[in-house]
């Protein structure tokens, strides 16, 4: 009894461990922030730090830039573990060549004090962006009337990506998606933060991880497979990106390609010699090379 009991404390204790780990991802500080970045650049860059409420009542947060009035808006998600800032100098770009509204919100559970702790690892994210669609619809210009168009986009880079396709299925407004680097399914994903956070890959540890994420999210969890997210897409213009550093999200990216019905368009170049999941590493040549990709695609689409 006495080592059984030592057997189901450590196992218990370790299970609590890691589903701490995946659930709280390592925060950083922002790279850039609309301040420092006119302080270096020399411009006046009028964004805004701004926040909503989400669909479950909590509190949500992001940078806001507006575009010209009735101009679409573009919301630029990041990946797990990062923050709004890593698509910072993207979105800016974006408004620069088209006039577009930007926002850049923080996923649950990251960036500096996030106003919610924890991370769904997919299960809320498609909500939230839902609900910053909303923020979005609800803004004015400075003639008091409507700023933001009926058309909107999302950029998502991997748990960016997968929450981006679940609020267009919720949302028939987004009609532009580029996607970088989405994982099959939360399972999948959440395999992955598991292996990072005890350092080795093991199938029974992470299928009792799962169990216990379920069990600590208290039903926010959802394994809703990326495929068939896209399987209920209608008329959206897609744009598929990922390359040789994504690891196993390259070939779930490739194979998603298959999914969409015939209604939506899709484009894929996931032959890049750098992902959006790790797009602060790229140089100035790979940066620019990826960011005209994105850019080009929304001015081209969202129009």
């Amino acid at each position: 009894m006495p080592i059984a009991l030592v057997i189901i404390v450590a196992l218990v204790g370790s299970l609590t461990f890691i589903v701490y780990c995946v659930t709280h991802p390592p925060k950083h500080g922002y790279l850039v922030t609309p301040q420092s970045f006119s302080q270096i650049s020399g411009n006046i860059l009028k964004a805004t730090d701004e926040s909503w409420a989400t669909l479950d009542g909590k509190r949500a947060r992001g940078w806001l830039l507006k575009g010209a009035e009735g101009a679409p808006a573009v919301v630029l998600v990041h990946r797990y573990g990062a923050d709004r800032s890593w698509l910072f100098n993207l979105g800016v770009k974006i408004n620069e060549t088209t006039n577009f509204t930007i926002l850049w919100p923080d996923l649950r559970g990251h960036g500096n004090d996030p106003p919610v702790k924890w991370s769904s690892v997919g299960g809320r994210e498609g909500d939230d962006l839902v609900a910053a669609l909303n923020f979005l619809r609800n803004l004015k210009s400075e003639n008091k009337n409507k700023l933001v168009s009926d058309r909107f986009g999302i950029y998502g880079a991997e748990l960016g990506g997968y929450g981006a396709i679940k609020a267009a299925q919720i949302d028939s407004q987004v009609k532009v998606l580029v996607l970088d680097s989405v994982p099959r399914s939360p399972d999948e994903f959440l395999n992955a933060a598991v292996t990072n956070c005890v350092g080795f890959d093991n199938r029974f540890l992470q299928a009792l991880s799962r169990t216990a994420t379920r069990i600590y999210l208290l039903g926010a969890y959802d394994n809703t497979n990326s495929c068939d997210l896209a399987n209920s897409l209608r008329d959206q213009q897609v744009l598929l990106l990922s390359g040789n550093d994504a690891g196993y999200l390259r070939d779930s990216t490739g194979s998603l390609q298959k999914c969409f019905p015939a209604t939506t368009k899709v484009e894929t170049r996931i032959d890049l010699p750098l992902s959006g999941i790790n797009i602060p590493s790229a140089t100035g040549e790979q940066g620019e090379g990826y960011d005209r990709i994105v850019i080009e695609f929304f001015d081209r689409h969202l129009r």
